[in-house]
């Protein structure tokens, strides 16, 4: 290179360290740490930013909602198949069908508040992250980050708004005692599946600091659950690996009535969970699960939308399962919608690839990068499931997050409702610290250890 092309890269390269410092230095300013918009709406319906709300006692073991700071809220009004049309433009396409297809379907809407904080270290990994996270020459995994961090607090891409959500903090796991699967009774009959299982999950990047992705195992999450209802499933047990830069997962699935731990390298993206009569597939846990090489995403934009918020309805484990999940869908009281400005992404299967859902949209709440809604349409284009996640302060980590989520098949008139802690006598746990827990090591998520535990 002669000497004008090595001033033009000098002078180029000054140019983008300049932008990446005025980036940096917006984040915490105009700016949340996780780079939304601090200031509210013109109409003061969204407030300003607030952070994360004081946790007034709460302990493991109480009700989350009894601790938090706005729980004496009550509805500013309700939105219904007699006046959907009104709030159309504060709607997602999935919203208004379900409104206007599931008789009695209602939302209750309440104030907006934004408490959807980071911790320090978060917020100080985001700063790092920009003009330093990348993503892959594959054009989707993620190959490097400061950890954890929300990889892209100035999103370019549908892509690095996915990473966002994925990589939101969340501790180094999640651990449900008991949660149930459950899937809402065909038409005309009254018999639920009701899957019950222990699920815990494990964010080798999650540990408290600030760690170059490099240094850590390609990993997103591991996963280990063991069915102990209904009888046609109890006994399965299952690991399972998604990783940050290799398409699909590693499965290895124990079969009781075989004895043997099974490989299962095509059980993942559209493929049906087992059991559940062909209503969930492994894409669809928490609104978005595993790898996205088969879609192409496109970053639509921001929009405001009455979304889940707050929902702690979902997270009730000492109420009564079927005084909240009803036949047809989640009751209005255990269900809460505020106003918020979301990032909303479409995804489009690739050319070459498969898919029952060649186009989603999802709808990301900015505060957080949770995903909070989500939108499935068939091979003709037209709508068939709507997804949304039930977002709440998590006091353990001092971030939000989406764990319970409820799937709406519109065609057939069945629902999803999973990764709750609803009626089921244990909380979910957000796990911050390693210590010594044998669930938070990657030696734990093998196919040798899945035979030990499961008795083989």
């Amino acid at each position: 290179m002669n000497k004008y092309g090595l001033a033009v890269l000098a002078i180029l390269t000054a140019l983008s360290q300049a932008a990446v410092a005025q980036d940096v230095a917006r984040l915490g300013h105009d700016l949340t740490p996780s780079g939304a918009e601090r200031a509210g709406n013109k109409s003061g319906s969204i407030p300003a930013w607030e952070g994360a709300p004081p946790t007034e006692g709460w302990t493991y073991g109480k009700l989350r909602f009894d601790s938090w700071k706005y729980r004496a809220d009550k509805p500013l009004f309700t939105i219904d198949a007699s006046n959907v049309d009104k709030y159309a433009d504060k709607l997602s396409p999935g919203q208004i069908a379900t409104i206007k297809q599931i008789k009695g379907y209602r939302m209750d809407i309440y104030p907006s508040h934004r408490d959807c904080g980071v911790p320090d270290f978060v917020a100080e990994n985001t700063k790092k992250n920009v003009g330093y996270a990348k993503i892959g020459a594959d054009g989707w995994g993620l190959t490097k980050a400061i950890v954890p961090g929300y990889p892209f607090p100035f999103p370019a891409n549908g892509t690095e708004a996915m990473w966002n959500m994925k990589m939101r903090y969340r501790g180094v796991g999640v651990d449900y005692k008991n949660t149930v699967t459950s899937v809402s009774p065909r038409k005309g009959s009254t018999d639920w599946i009701r899957a019950g299982q222990g699920f815990t999950s494990y964010m080798p990047w999650g540990v408290k600091g600030s760690t170059p992705l490099s240094k850590l195992p390609p990993v997103e999450y591991y996963a280990y659950f063991s069915y102990n209802s209904p009888a046609a499933l109890a006994g399965q047990g299952l690991v399972i690996t998604f990783f940050l830069d290799k398409p699909g997962s590693e499965t290895f699935y124990y079969f009781p009535g075989q004895r043997r731990v099974r490989r299962m390298p095509a059980y993942a993206y559209d493929s049906p969970q087992i059991g559940m009569e062909d209503q969930y597939t492994l894409d669809e846990p928490f609104v978005f699960n595993g790898t996205i090489d088969r879609f192409n995403w496109k970053l639509v934009g921001k929009k405001e939308m009455y979304i889940p918020y707050n929902s702690f309805g979902a997270y009730n484990f000492k109420g009564n399962f079927y005084n909240i999940a009803k036949p047809d869908f989640i009751v209005p009281g255990s269900r809460r919608y505020e106003l918020h400005r979301v990032w909303v992404v479409e995804a489009t299967v690739k050319k070459g690839m498969r898919h029952i859902a060649p186009k989603r949209t999802y709808y990301l709440d900015e505060d957080s990068w949770n995903v909070v809604a989500a939108e499935d349409y068939d091979a003709q284009g037209k709508l068939f499931k709507y997804r949304e996640g039930f977002l709440i302060p998590v006091y353990e980590t001092g971030s939000c997050d989406v764990s319970a989520f409820v799937q709406y098949n519109l065609t057939e008139g069945r629902y999803v409702f999973d990764m709750h802690a609803a009626g089921t006598g244990s909380d979910v746990r957000w796990i911050t610290e390693p210590d010594d827990n044998p669930r938070m090591r990657p030696d734990f998520y093998t196919a040798d250890n899945l035979r030990a535990i499961s008795g083989q």
